[in-house]
Formats: C-alpha cells, sequence, structure tokens
C-alpha cells in the first residue's frame, strides 16, 4: 500500500505540472491574441513555478536507494563550548521540525537531554513520510553558527558548533541481526518535564553497542518495556545506516568515520552577525536569509546536494537563494 500510494503521488504530480503547464501557455496564448501584457506576465510566472516544481519532482524520482523512502531519525549533538553550542543544538532541532512539518511529514521527540543552562546536548526526532531518509541523509555532518552570543555580556561574536546525523528507519525488508551479548543496557530516569511518573521511574533505557560505540536512547514511553523496544529499533537502524555508509564512503574512497565536532568538519555555515548568510559548503548553495532556513526552509540545500550526489560533479549544485 505505501508502494502504491507513492507511485500515485508521482503520478499526481505530473499529472497536475502537464495540466498546469497547457493551461499558462493558453493564458499566454490569449494575452498575445488581445495584447494583454497582465495576462502573458502571469502566464510566464506560472511556467517559472512549474520549472522549480519539476526539476524538484525530479530530483525525487532519484530517490531510488533501497532505504530512501523509509521515515527516518534524525539526530543532533552540541559541540564544545557549553551554553552557546547546546542551544544552538536546539536551534538546530527546531529547524528539522519545521522542515519536517513543512513538508508533511510527522515528528515525534524520541530523546532530549537537555543543557545545563539553555539548549540541549542532544536530541533524537523520528520523522514519518514518504522519503523521509532520501531528502534528509545529506544533512548529515558538523553545522556552523556564528552570532552575536545572548549569553555574553560584551556581546561579543561567538563561533558555535554542532553536529546532525541522520539515519533511516528500518522496515520488515531490510534484516539486522544484533548480538544481545554485544550490547550493554541502562536504564535511567527521563529528563525535562513528563509529569510524575516519567520522573519518579528508571522508564528511559540506554543500548550501546559495544563492538562499534553506536548508542541509541529512548525516553518518550512512559513504560520502560516500550522505550527498551525502540531503543532496539533505533540501535539496528544505525547499525544499518553505518554498513549504508561504509559501502558509499568504499566507493568513493573516502575515509570510513565521523569527524569532530569543530573547526574544518563543517558541511554548513550559519553566519548571522556581521552579515548574513548560510553557505553549504560541499555545493555552494547560499541563503541571504539565515531566518527562513532556521524555520526550516532547506529543501534548495537538499536538492543539490542530492543533485550533487547522483551527477557526481561539485558544481553542477551551485546555485543562490534570493
Amino acid at each position: 500500500m505505501r508502494e502504491r500510494t507513492a507511485l500515485e503521488t508521482q503520478i499526481t504530480v505530473i499529472q497536475r505540472l502537464e495540466q498546469e503547464l497547457e493551461d499558462a501557455l493558453t493564458l499566454i496564448e490569449l494575452g498575445e491574441a488581445e495584447d494583454d501584457e497582465a495576462s502573458i506576465t502571469e502566464g510566464e510566472e506560472i511556467i517559472r513555478r512549474i520549472e522549480k516544481d519539476a526539476e524538484r519532482a525530479q530530483v525525487e524520482a532519484m530517490l531510488s536507494g533501497e532505504a530512501d523512502s523509509n521515515d527516518a531519525y534524525i539526530e543532533v549533538h552540541s559541540g564544545a563550548g557549553g551554553t552557546e553550542s547546546q542551544d544552538w543544538a536546539r536551534m538546530l532541532m527546531r529547524m528539522y521540525m519545521r522542515w519536517a512539518e513543512g513538508r508533511g511529514f510527522k515528528v515525534e521527540v524520541m530523546e532530549v537531554s537537555d543543557g545545563e543552562e539553555a539548549g540541549i546536548k542532544s536530541a533524537t526526532l523520528l520523522v514519518k513520510g514518504h522519503n523521509a531518509y532520501g531528502w534528509a541523509k545529506t544533512e548529515s555532518g558538523v553545522h556552523r553558527l556564528v552570532r552575536i552570543s545572548p549569553y555574553d555580556s560584551n556581546a561579543r561574536r561567538h563561533t558555535s558548533f554542532a553536529s546532525v546525523w541522520i539515519y533511516p528507519v528500518i522496515d520488515d525488508k531490510i534484516e539486522i541481526e544484533v548480538n544481545e551479548s554485544d550490547c550493554r543496557i541502562d536504564t535511567y530516569r527521563a529528563s525535562g518535564s513528563g509529569g510524575q511518573h516519567i520522573n519518579t521511574t528508571d522508564s528511559a533505557v540506554r543500548i550501546t553497542h559495544i563492538p562499534t560505540g553506536i548508542v541509541a536512547a529512548c525516553q518518550q514511553e512512559r513504560s520502560q518495556h516500550k522505550n527498551r523496544a525502540k531503543a532496539w529499533d533505533m540501535l539496528r537502524a544505525r547499525l544499518y545506516e553505518r554498513e549504508l555508509k561504509i559501502r558509499e564512503e568504499k566507493a568513493n574512497a573516502e575515509a570510513a568515520s565521523k569527524s569532530d565536532i569543530g573547526w574544518g568538519h563543517q558541511i554548513r555555515s550559519y553566519v548571522l552577525q556581521p552579515y548574513q548568510l548560510v553557505k553549504d559548503l560541499r555545493t555552494g548553495v547560499q541563503s541571504t536569509s539565515p531566518s527562513d532556513v532556521l524555520d526550516g526552509d532547506l529543501d534548495a540545500f537538499m536538492e543539490a546536494s542530492l543533485a550533487q550526489r547522483i551527477s557526481g560533479k561539485p558544481g553542477d549544485a551551485v546555485a543562490d537563494i534570493d
């Protein structure tokens, strides 16, 4: 049923674009026949919008990886820098929630570790929707923020780092075997607001896969049993994503390890002061409206990164966002 729904959606998009193009051409023809500049201009604007929609549909049609159509986990971790980086991690968490909601995806907060003063140390989001992983997968990496710190009484400019990692939710078509003897399971009290029960019992679960060091944690449910089950699902998903990365890195002859959360490893810079600019360091795509980007306007960055992966040519993805 999921595959059928996806195919129906793709067909509907194509039919809509064809109909809108036909209507726009008709509008332009009528405008030329009646010497109506307004109609001609409107028709041309519609065609430009159709072109952008068609390019987006073309990229989405290329999301053919074995897990691209699956739901996705989004992990956010603050870097070194205390409150500054923790606040930046909170901003990134909000950005991805707004992006997902804007695309019509459903978002669940699986785990949040609050910062000491403000922000978060880490968080895990579950994004549910067709091609959620396919769209979000290029966001993995270190994100850099430059701004006047609201926590600095001297109003100095600070640079903060946070990392984002994306991995797919594993469905029944993909089998991942995990030896329980290779894992350490810890229970602890959930943090943050959640009523009397959630903070008085050891309902939260953290599973550590000792051979790889991968950690999966869940505190969303009141029941320790349910949290344990979801943590196992998250661990299998992370192990699967790790295998996908190893395959890709071998094919591209790249290093098979995650980078440090700091200088020289970032994939995107968000500058709020002294000027305003968001720039993707992999594709060259940039926006002069950081507020829109932080409100979830990420499609242009994702489309460029996906196009670059497909073409293998960095220059093909360079564009500016007004």
